[in-house]
């Protein structure tokens, strides 16, 4: 009976090019960023709002 010798190096090369593999880049815009800006456009309008009343 034969036996196919395992290659160590093959399989650590064949990991360290699976490693080194940029991750996948996601498209589409940031939503922690449009949620933070609605946040400081609601801030400001509320603000105004306040100071036209106490004028």
């Amino acid at each position: 009976m034969s036996e196919t010798p395992q290659d160590p190096a093959g399989t650590t090369h064949q990991f360290q090019s699976f490693a080194n593999q940029a991750p996948p880049q996601k498209s589409g815009p940031n939503v922690g960023l449009i949620v933070g800006i609605a946040a400081v456009v609601a801030v400001v309008a509320i603000v105004a709002v306040v100071l036209l009343m106490v004028v």
